[in-house]
């Protein structure tokens, strides 16, 4: 016996039944990567601005002696004080054009001569040996050379910073040829380019992530190299304000001289990395 859904009852809601609840979606808060990148390097600085103001606020000397440190208020008190001087600005800069011309000199010669010994076995042979002699020699070692060299210290701190930061790059290049595809360079033999032309469309461009990390370490000696050779030979230069502060007792602006050097040097590894990124941009990682 089958039933006939046109006889079947259907059930009809009532009065008294409860109204179906529609589900509403909870909107969440999404904090843009941004952001949160940003939170995350201030979370560590804001710790050790604090952690410092603890030690030195109540003279902690417990191996280590923070009663002669000076506080963050008295360091920002100086650093106001010599915000308002020309001379701090004239060392930042007489500093930062150093290192701007040393590193620029460093990254070409260092780029030129690591290709050369990267694809050349005659010029390796040649000029390697004499590049591993160098290069164990501290270039803080060259400063009594750099000023019989020189005229003036000028030239012989920007040489001195030139030496330091031309090592990293020319060893990074050198690595970075001898990591490239050889399949890379008999495709491009195949489709019939010539030397030249595998040399500046495949081998450089595929060396440069390599370069680039050879760039950011030299950027960072660069500047270690710098600051010595300003505090030792030396007229003008933050490393040459923070040693005279040190010699005056000032150790509020010793302070300041420091975290001046460490901001810096921090944008100058910021901008060597984004240019990395840009010039590499064809590499997964650095498209996203």
């Amino acid at each position: 016996m089958t039933l006939s859904t046109e006889t079947m009852p259907v059930a009809r809601p009532t009065p008294t039944d409860p109204p179906a609840r529609a589900a509403v979606a909870v909107p969440r808060f999404a904090v843009p990567a941004r952001l949160r990148r940003t939170l995350l390097t201030a979370v560590p600085l804001v710790a050790l601005l604090l952690l410092w103001h603890l030690l030195t606020a109540n003279q902690v000397v417990f191996w280590l002696r923070f009663d002669k440190i000076p506080t963050p208020g008295e360091v920002f008190d100086a650093l106001k004080t010599q915000s308002v001087t020309a001379s701090y600005y004239r060392d930042i800069l007489s500093s930062t054009r150093r290192i701007l011309l040393g590193f620029g000199l460093a990254t070409v010669g260092g780029v030129l001569v690591g290709m050369a010994i990267g694809r050349s076995p005659l010029v390796s042979a040649l000029v390697r040996p004499v590049l591993e002699v160098f290069r164990p020699i501290p270039a803080i070692a060259l400063v009594p050379l750099a000023i019989l060299l020189f005229p003036t210290g000028e030239q012989g701190i920007v040489f001195i910073t030139t030496f330091a930061a031309f090592f990293p790059v020319a060893v990074s290049t050198i690595h970075a040829m001898h990591a490239l595809p050889k399949v890379w360079e008999e495709a491009a033999r195949t489709l019939g380019a010539r030397r030249r032309e595998i040399l500046f469309r495949i081998a450089l461009p595929g060396a440069l992530p390599g370069i680039f990390s050879g760039l950011s370490v030299a950027m960072g000696v660069a500047w270690i190299c710098v600051i010595s050779a300003e505090m030792i030979s030396g007229q003008f230069g933050i490393g040459y304000f923070t040693w005279q502060s040190y010699g005056l007792l000032d150790y509020a602006s010793v302070m300041v001289g420091m975290l001046t050097i460490g901001v810096l040097g921090w944008v100058t590894a910021w901008l060597v990395e984004m240019a990395g990124r840009r010039v590499n941009r064809w590499l997964p990682r650095a498209a996203r």
